[in-house]
């Protein structure tokens, strides 16, 4: 009928109007149900009518008549005794919950959806949905008071009114404490039944009508607020007493008793609310729970009932003794747990988040699970730790301060215990196995508990108890064994999970190079950007602290410190990184105070002050309480402070002496020694005196000082087991008599304060204790009582501290980012790296192995994706060793997991080689071990494997077998193991390593590169067995990653580049052919893609055959790159740019090669690039012109004269193309910022400038007849394109010309430096004034200077023929270009001159004396010096009148001797005498004068000549300097008769008046001089001077000759006493005969 609608039952009841008649059927139909003698088929047919009534659509059973229908059907569980209405029962009710809490969460769905559609229809604002909700709100809120009052009015009829038969034993045991109280005519099992939630069978039949609903709610509502806030829990004695007198109230209400402080959970606001009696406070409490536990709709109300009525059936306690799993007692506990994990199975959102289910999972479901999470039966615990489970996963953002509680103080702790047994451990690795499952849960328990200042690090305890499992020992018994395998199995599991979890966290970080398509495509994933930030709070004026809320204050108080409520990942590891300061510190304190004290103080973690250490001693529960009062109680004056300030922080205002020390003493322990308890004891009495003035019973402070005393001896007294003789009451008082100024405290007061020490001594706080000792390790057996105690002991601590965090509001971040995992991973990585170790060695599991193979794997790829080097490096090594691939361990042989660990390695090779930097070193290093032991195992005989064999170190694993067998068997199975690894899997594999390395990002192929360089090295480097397996690999990678883009393969080739130099030069030929030929293979492809100007990875990739032909001494080696050179110009010069420069370098290093094979080749191809490339690519080459002509200057100065002739020509060559394609030079780009911008400057610098320094190389370096033609072609250039050159650049030319007369660059042996002079320098000068003279215009202004001193270094030398040579080029230029020289220009040459007489004046000819000195260099050079005199002298003569006209003009004086005339003095139009002005003419004749003096004073030294002679100076005749005598006189009489003759204006003139003195002195000093002179043959030489001066004279005009005439008169005619040459006689004459007819005239 239900079913068909055809009841429906919503009807008022007639007896009972306010309820609808559906309550009364379902009365009656539960009443049919009488207890364990019910029919079998009628229990059958209840179920199934109490189903189809509360699941169906058409009738509605809520409130008091659901609880009932839900009660049968649990007590026909219980109580039937057929197994199918059992299963039966139990399925109806699994199906009515889940039918409750579905049409809750759909009526709650329908609702929202039903409010949204009438906003939008009737377009209602925000303030007008917000009245609305709230009028229905208050509604709903009445509905539930009523709906809980008539749940409570039923708890304590329920009991009186079944009546059942006596003996019968059903479920409802558990619904009650004890029901002594109970009539005894009462079956006990229907008092239980009729106990389920304390609902009343019979009240259907109208007693509900009977109570105020509205007042059974308000009290429902009132007994929650006591749960919440009143603080009191009753025992189940009280229970018991309470149950007959509570009328309404259900027995099984919890009333929390006062919890004491638990483990710093609570703060100190909520550790007042849990003890605070106050009715104000517990008003505003009320207050707030009431609203807090409102429903909006009766289904709501329903679920809650149901909840919390299964909550309650799940605390009851089972009776004392083994458990009985058929006992009610069990089944009842174990359904109800059953049907709790259901429910919070299926909750929906309503459930989940409405603010009264999670207040009845904290004060209800929470404790009722700290109850039984200690449980020994194994199936309550398993239930527990299920329903714990999705606790964490559903509702872990409102439970955070209980899943700490559930987490430190039971599970973990039963994983650590050594009490606790071998099966729940290991349901507690499988509960902990599905949290590792959630990355969300593992994550949020790290970022809530572990970076929380105030909580407890549990995340790390977890990762450290699993790691700890997982290397427990094997236990001794099979039995245990295989318990302690499972275990250590699943705990590496649980640790696998974990770290997967991780990975699958982090995993939008990874990229996995295997699913890039790209060659070296970047990953843009940025840290940080996947995820936003997301906070749940558990309620609005919630806390951030957590259990450990008693820490030290500046932690509190430091906003910097407090653990922020943004899911910021920086924030969160700066907390955590202070946290485990803080820690440290606290270790440190509990092991010496004030180094612990002084470490917090050093990193900020506490004030400087003595209250902040005193408050810091008091609010961090860690401390050890010794510790403690070790510290306070120390005499430094900094401790005393602190004592002071400890004690000054408590205030015992209005406390009884004895509750005053007890505060004053829970929080550390009295130390042994007399004198720190005295200044404690001490410091106490004055505070209490202080805080209590009046009213006490104490005199003084003494009085109160000796009473605390005597309080701590009595407690020792009392509660000392080793104290045998106890102290009486009497003793005590006796003790204290006359301590209160002589008199003695009231007997009552001392008898008081004896009952209450005996009753409780003075004990320190939980909190303290408990921190300050250890979880210990016991491996000893343990007892079962003692197993229960602790237990026990474990469930009492955890009841209380639960009970309190319901107290605590917690904000929990649930966490979004993904660079938490960084700091996690950071933390845990070595336990877990240990963990896996140990498993893979000491577990002979495959799935074990596997699964540590699996761990290691995942954390690699952790560090990998946050960059943690020391982590991964670590991490890989490890495995390396697993795999057994390393150097290091010789030849062993791999069993199965070695062989596993190396898939392992190849798989991290193939899927984290984007991060893997330098770690891919360790990789490489396995795989070339791995190709090793693939040679030795597939047999290959062959010179390498054979060496490896004998040289490789054989690791025995197994000596027996070895001694049993031999060790040729053994070698055999070693072979034969390693023959395995040779499968096609391996290879494949290894293969895809490489092969996938065009997957590998930019970063990534540039550490894979370089860490694969290092390894070939290792292999090339050894000494007994060379291997080039790497070296193969990077030949192939190259292949594969030729695609990649320049820049990428810029920074590959930079260390391939580096690494082939190695190579190429390595003393192995073999190795060095392969490295060059590979190096010929990959440039050829390089060159087939071409390359865009201006661009320079060629110049790179060939760089290394430039390095292996310069440093690697093998003739074969050397022949190889050239040839390799040589085929790539001939294939691919069209497509080679900057790789010219290299192929240039290469060929300028073969031509210094003694091998003329070689550099013939060499030579060959270079100077087919010069004749036929250029014309074509010269734009490509332009760029290594410069190039080009190094490597002509080579082959110029090789050791082959034709070779070297040929260069030059090319060179000459070279000179045409820069003449005649000047734009491709200016056209250059990217020397701007070197040699300016013009365009013109290029041409010299990347053109012309080259071929003249490499030509001046040429002339430095090679021999003579190479410089001599490559100077020819030097100066053949210049005076072919000189027209062309710019001013600027003609001195940078003559800066590289005069690099040939550089000493240091000439030889040094003397016979080859005086031939260098002779030839080289002595051709260059004569071209250099050559040149000079064709370009002087263009020269003149700037390089005259330059070349006048370049011949004065060349008259400087002692080389006779270069010094001659600077002379008479010193002559030519001015001869050639005098014409053209200004007014500065000659000062300039004037003053060079007169610098040219200083240097090569003979002055040591008079003082040089072989006695003194026997130095024949000076001798030479004074003979070089009389000669370079003369030559100036000549100079001088040259430039002034002309060697022509200087001749003619001595003719004709010799002439006019015997002719009848005086014939007219003629000049040459040519002569540069004009030129010159009086100063200029004038400093010549002083130097003249010099000259002609030293020379006329060594002719007179007769002795000096002699001695000269003697010592070899001049030959074989005595040394003369007649010739300087006469030809300096004579061109000085020349210049000063021209000057005298020029002059018109007579000698009242100021220039006659400075010429004539000069002139008249000069011919004096002739004509006198001669007059003296003794030997004929000198006479000869001076007959010209006189003929000069008589031509002269006669020559004079009147005035003129007149007044020489008068001054020389008698001179001339001393001259007849001599035998005077004939043309001299007949001048003489003629002068005589004019100054005879002058006289004349004048008489």
């Amino acid at each position: 009928m239900i079913m068909y609608g055809m009841l429906v039952g919503n009807t008022p009841d007639a007896e009972s109007p306010n309820q609808p008649l559906i309550n009364r059927v379902i009365f009656a139909i539960c009443q049919c149900f009488t207890g364990v003698n019910t029919d079998e088929g009628v229990q059958l047919q209840i179920i199934k009518v109490l189903l189809t009534a509360v699941t169906g659509n058409n009738c509605e059973v809520h409130e008091a008549t659901l609880l009932l229908a839900v009660r049968t059907c649990y007590n026909i569980y219980l109580a039937s005794r057929n197994a199918v209405n059992q299963s039966t029962a139990r399925g109806t009710l699994t199906q009515m919950l889940n039918a409750i809490f579905s049409r809750m969460e759909a009526q709650a769905e329908h609702d929202e959806k039903l409010a949204q559609k009438l906003q939008l229809e009737n377009g209602l604002n925000e303030s007008s949905t917000e009245a609305t909700d709230n009028d229905a709100s208050s509604l709903h809120n009445s509905k539930i008071d009523k709906d809980e009052a008539q749940e409570t009015s039923f708890c304590a009829r329920d009991r009186k009114t079944h009546d059942c038969q006596q003996g019968h034993t059903d479920a409802a045991d558990d619904d009650a404490d004890g029901d002594d109280g109970e009539e005894n005519d009462k079956d006990q099992s229907q008092e239980e039944f009729a106990d389920f939630n304390g609902y009343n069978s019979n009240m259907a039949g109208g007693d509900l009508a009977d109570h105020d609903v509205t007042s059974v709610v308000e009290q429902i509502l009132n007994e929650l607020v006591d749960n919440v806030v009143g603080g009191k829990e009753e025992t189940p004695t009280q229970q018991e007493e309470s149950s007959e007198t509570r009328n309404g109230v259900d027995a099984e209400a919890v009333e929390l008793e006062e919890a004491p402080s638990i483990s710093g959970s609570l703060t100190s606001e909520a550790a007042a609310a849990a003890g605070n009696s106050k009715e104000t406070a517990e008003s505003e409490e009320s207050e707030i729970l009431r609203r807090n536990l409102s429903v909006s709709h009766v289904l709501q109300k329903d679920a809650f009932l149901v909840f919390r009525s299964f909550c309650k059936l799940s605390m009851k306690v089972l009776s004392d003794g083994a458990p009985d799993p058929k006992s009610h007692e069990m089944r009842s506990k174990i359904l109800s747990l059953h049907l709790l994990s259901s429910i919070l199975e299926a909750a929906g959102p309503v459930f989940r988040n409405n603010d009264m289910f999670i207040s009845a999972i904290k004060q209800y479901l929470c404790v009722a699970l700290s109850k039984n999470a200690v449980s020994s039966v194994p199936e309550v615990f398993e239930l527990s730790l299920e329903i714990f489970v999705k606790l964490l996963e559903f509702f872990k953002t409102h439970l955070k301060m209980q899943m700490q509680v559930f987490f430190k103080e039971i599970f973990l702790n039963i994983l650590d215990s050594s009490s606790s047994s071998l099966r729940h451990k290991r349901m507690v690795l499988d509960a902990l196995l599905k949290i590792c499952q959630d990355p969300q849960s593992i994550v949020d328990i790290y970022v809530n508990y572990d970076c929380d200042m105030s909580a407890a690090n549990i995340f790390e305890q977890f990762v450290s108890l699993l790691c700890k499992t997982a290397q427990i020992a094997n236990a001794p018994n099979s039995a245990a064994g295989d318990e302690v395998k499972l275990m250590r199995k699943r705990s590496l599991e649980c640790l696998v999970t974990l770290v997967g979890g991780l990975v699958e966290w982090c995993n939008d970080l990874y990229v996995n190079p295997q699913t890039m398509t790209n060659l070296g495509k970047e990953h843009q994933t940025e840290l940080g950007e996947q995820k936003t930030l997301g906070v749940i709070s558990s309620s609005n004026q919630g806390s951030c602290r957590s259990l450990h809320s008693d820490s030290s204050d500046p932690m509190n108080s430091n906003p910097n410190l407090l653990l922020g409520l943004i899911d910021n990942p920086e924030t969160l590891e700066v907390t955590k990184q202070q946290k485990d300061i803080l820690e440290q510190g606290i270790q440190k304190f509990n092991s010496k105070p004030n180094k612990g004290v002084l470490f917090l103080q050093t990193h900020n973690m506490i004030g400087s002050t003595p209250a902040d250490i005193a408050k810091f001693l008091h609010t961090e529960y860690r401390l050890d309480p010794s510790m403690v009062g070790d510290y306070l109680g120390e005499h430094e004056k900094l401790n005393k402070e602190v004592m002071y300030a400890y004690v000054d922080y408590l205030n015992f205002k209005s406390m009884d002496f004895v509750n005053a020390i007890r505060i004053f003493l829970e929080g550390f322990r009295i130390p042994g020694e007399a004198q720190k308890i005295d200044r404690i004891m001490e410091k106490f009495a004055s505070r209490y005196l202080d805080c209590n003035p009046h009213g006490t019973v104490f005199a003084s402070a003494d009085a109160a000082y000796v009473l605390a005393y005597s309080i701590i001896m009595l407690t020792t007294d009392l509660h000392n087991n080793q104290v045998k003789r106890k102290m009486t009451n009497e003793d005590y008082i006796r003790m204290n008599r006359g301590i209160n100024d002589s008199k003695d405290l009231p007997r009552e007061y001392l008898e008081e304060i004896y009952s209450k020490i005996q009753k409780k001594g003075i004990s320190l706080k939980c909190t303290r204790s408990s921190a300050s000792k250890p979880s210990a390790f016991n491996k000893g057996v343990i007892s079962a009582a003692q197993r229960m105690r602790e237990m026990q002991t474990m469930a009492d601590n955890a009841k209380v501290l639960m009970e309190a965090a319901s107290h605590v509001q917690a904000e929990f971040i649930c966490t979004k980012h993904l660079e938490h995992v960084r700091p996690m991973f950071k933390g845990c990585w070595n336990p877990l790296m240990a963990a896996f170790s140990i498993g893979f060695h000491y577990i002979d599991d495959r799935e074990a192995t596997l699964l540590c193979l699996t761990g290691l794997r995942q954390s690699i790829r952790i560090s990998c994706i946050f960059g943690l080097s020391l982590e991964r490096d670590s991490l890989i090594n490890t495995l390396s060793r697993f795999s057994l691939l390393e150097d290091t361990v010789g030849i062993r042989e791999l069993e199965w997991k070695n062989r596993e660990a190396i898939k392992t390695l190849i798989q991290i090779a193939c899927t984290d080689g984007n991060y893997l930097q330098q770690s891919w070193k360790k990789v490489l290093k396995c795989i070339s071990h791995l190709d090793l032991i693939q040679s030795i195992g597939s047999g290959v005989k062959d010179q390498t494997t054979t060496a490896i064999k004998k040289s490789a170190v054989i690791i025995d694993s197994s000596p027996i077998l070895t001694k049993t067998f031999g060790m040729d068997k053994r070698l055999a199975t070693i072979q034969e193991s390693m023959g395995e690894t040779s499968s096609q899997i391996y290879v494949v594999a290894v293969d895809r390593i490489f092969t996938g390395s065009t997957r590998l990002d930019g970063d990534a192929i540039v550490d894979f590169v370089d860490c694969l360089c290092e390894v070939s090295l290792s292999e090339l480097n050894n000494p007994l067995h060379p291997r080039k397996f790497s070296l193969q690999k990077l030949v192939e990678i190259s292949y594969y990653n030729m695609g990649r883009i320049r820049i990428q393969w810029a920074r590959i080739w930079a260390i391939l580049g580096e690494h082939f130099n190695v190579v190429g030069c390595s003393d192995i030929e073999e190795v060095a052919d392969f490295a060059v030929d590979s190096l010929r293979q990959l440039s050829t492809k390089f060159l087939e893609k071409g390359e865009l100007p201006g661009f320079g990875f060629q110049k790179d990739f060939l760089r290394p055959f430039e390095h292996i032909v310069k440093h690697n001494p093998r003739a074969g080696i050397q022949d190889m790159v050239v040839r390799c050179i040589e085929r790539m110009v001939a294939s691919q010069a069209h497509n080679i740019k900057s790789g010219w420069k290299n192929i240039f370098s290469v060929f300028t290093i073969a031509a210094s090669h003694d091998d003329e094979r070689l550099v013939e080749l060499a030579f060959t191809t270079t100077s087919s690039i010069i004749r036929q490339h250029f014309e074509f690519y010269f734009a490509s080459i332009i760029h290594c012109f410069q190039d080009a002509i190094s490597a002509l200057r080579e082959f110029s100065c090789s050791r082959f004269p034709d070779t070297s002739m040929d260069a030059i020509q090319l060179i000459r060559l070279c000179a045409n193309y820069v003449a005649e394609k000047p734009k491709y030079f200016e056209d250059l780009t990217g020397d701007e910022p070197q040699y300016g911008a013009q365009a013109a400057d290029k041409i010299w610098v990347r053109g012309w400038f080259p071929i003249f320094f490499e030509l001046s190389c040429i002339i430095n370096r090679c021999k003579l007849d190479v410089r001599t033609r490559g100077l020819t072609v030097m100066f053949e250039i210049m005076k072919t394109y000189g027209d062309t050159f710019h001013e600027s650049w003609w001195h940078d030319l003559f800066q590289i010309v005069f690099r040939i007369f550089d000493q240091m660059k000439m030889p040094e042996v003397q016979i080859e430096r005086t031939n260098w002079f002779s030839t080289t320098c002595n051709h260059a000068l004569f071209s250099i004034c050559d040149v000079f003279t064709q370009f002087y215009t263009t020269l003149a202004p700037t390089l005259l200077s330059g070349v006048y001193d370049q011949l004065l270094w060349c008259i400087e030398k002692e080389n006779e023929q270069l010094a001659r040579s600077g002379v008479n080029c010193f002559e030519n230029i001015i001869i050639s270009n005098g014409h053209l020289f200004d007014e500065e220009t000659w000062q300039l040459t004037c003053e060079k001159a007169k610098l040219i007489f200083q240097l090569v004046a003979p002055n040591n000819l008079l003082t040089w004396n072989p006695s003194k000195t026997n130095d024949r260099n000076e001798l030479q050079r004074l003979q070089l010096f009389c000669i370079l005199t003369s030559e100036m002298i000549e100079c001088i003569n040259n430039f002034l009148f002309l060697p022509k006209a200087t001749k003619c003009e001595d003719e004709a004086n010799l002439a006019m001797a015997t002719a009848d005339e005086i014939s007219e003095e003629t000049h040459e139009s040519g002569e540069l005498f004009p030129r010159l002005n009086k100063t200029q003419l004038l400093n010549l004749v002083q130097c003249l004068h010099k000259s002609h003096d030293l020379a006329k004073r060594f002719n007179s030294n007769v002795n000096q000549r002699d001695l000269l002679w003697r010592s070899g100076f001049k030959g074989k005749t005595k040394p003369n300097l007649i010739r300087q005598e006469t030809t300096s006189l004579t061109c000085a009489l020349r210049i000063l008769f021209r000057l005298h003759e020029n002059n018109t204006g007579g000698y009242e003139t100021g220039d006659d008046q400075q010429i004539y003195p000069v002139l008249h002195r000069t011919c004096q000093i002739a004509v006198s001089y001669y007059i003296r002179i003794t030997t004929p043959a000198h006479r000869e030489s001076w007959s010209n001077i006189l003929l000069l001066i008589l031509a002269k004279l006669l020559r004079m005009p009147g005035d003129k000759f007149t007044q020489l005439r008068n001054d020389l008169h008698l001179s001339l005619c001393d001259l007849l006493l001599f035998d005077l040459r004939s043309e001299v006689r007949l001048l003489l004459r003629k002068y005589l005969i004019r100054s005879e007819s002058l006289n004349n005239t004048v008489a």
